[in-house]
C-alpha cells in the first residue's frame, strides 16, 4: 500500500505546509504530544517560526489490551473517559483505578524528565494553540489534551495531525476549535500503516528535540 509519510520529520514538514495561514504570527503556540508528536511539532514550530512546547498526555489503556485507549490522562488534572468503551470491555471500577493511578505515575516522571527547570512552559493564554501528534486513533489523547489546554484559556485550540480516520473531526469536534489533517482515509486500521518508518519516539529523543527548539533563533526559526 502507499505510505504518505517516510517517517515523522516528512510528516511534519507535510502537515505545516496545511498550517501556512498560521506562520510568523506571535499569538501562536505550537505543543506536541509526547512522545511521537513532539518531531512532527518541532518541524510544524520551525516551518511557522512558533515556539515549541510539550503537552504530556498518558492514554488509560484496557488493561489486557492496553493499546485500546479506555480514556486518557494530561498535564494538570485533565482527564477524559471513554464510558461506552468502559461497557463494553467491562473493566471494572477497581481495575480502571490501578490503570489510573499508574499512568498518574507514569505522567508526572515525564512531566519531570521533559520539563527543563530552567524553562517554564509557555503560556498559552489568549494565543492560538496548535497542538500536534502523529496521528490519531482513537481521539483520547487530543481530547484530554484540548481539556487540559482549555483550561489555560487560549484563544484557540487547533488540533493538527498527519493522519487520521475520516471521522475523526467528528469524534474530537466539540473539544477544539479548528481540525488540520493531512490526509483522513476511509481505510484506517493504525496510525503506523501511513509511515515507512514509524520507529519508536524514545524520551532522549524528545528531551534532544526540546532542548534544540529551546537554542534556536534567528533564521532557524524562518
Amino acid at each position: 500500500m502507499h505510505r504518505p509519510f517516510a517517517d515523522r520529520v516528512d510528516a511534519g514538514r507535510a502537515l505545516a505546509d496545511h498550517l501556512k495561514h498560521y506562520a510568523r504570527r506571535d499569538d501562536v503556540v505550537v505543543l506536541g504530544l509526547p512522545r511521537g508528536g513532539v518531531p512532527v511539532a518541532y518541524e510544524v514550530a520551525c516551518a511557522l517560526g512558533a515556539p515549541l512546547d510539550v503537552l504530556v498526555v498518558r492514554k488509560l489503556g484496557v488493561p489486557w489490551q492496553c493499546e485500546l485507549a479506555m480514556g486518557a490522562i494530561a498535564s494538570g488534572d485533565a482527564l477524559y473517559v471513554d464510558e461506552e468503551l468502559l461497557r463494553e470491555t467491562e473493566v471494572s471500577r477497581p481495575e480502571f483505578e490501578r490503570v489510573l493511578a499508574d499512568e498518574k505515575a507514569q505522567l508526572a516522571r515525564r512531566e519531570a524528565l521533559f520539563r527543563d527547570p530552567q524553562r517554564a512552559s509557555v503560556d498559552v493564554a489568549n494565543r492560538i494553540a496548535i497542538v500536534v501528534d502523529d496521528g490519531l486513533a482513537t481521539g483520547a489523547s487530543m481530547t484530554v489534551a484540548a481539556r487540559a489546554l482549555r483550561a489555560r484559556t487560549p484563544a484557540k485550540i487547533v488540533a493538527a495531525l498527519p493522519v487520521a480516520p475520516a471521522d475523526a473531526q467528528a469524534r474530537i469536534g466539540s473539544e477544539i476549535d479548528e481540525f488540520v489533517c493531512v490526509v483522513t482515509p476511509d481505510n484506517f486500521f493504525s496510525v503506523s500503516q501511513f509511515y515507512s518508518d514509524f520507529s519508536e519516539t524514545t524520551d532522549d529523543d524528545v528531551r534532544t528535540i526540546l532542548a534544540r527548539a529551546s537554542s534556536a533563533s534567528g533564521p532557524a526559526w524562518f
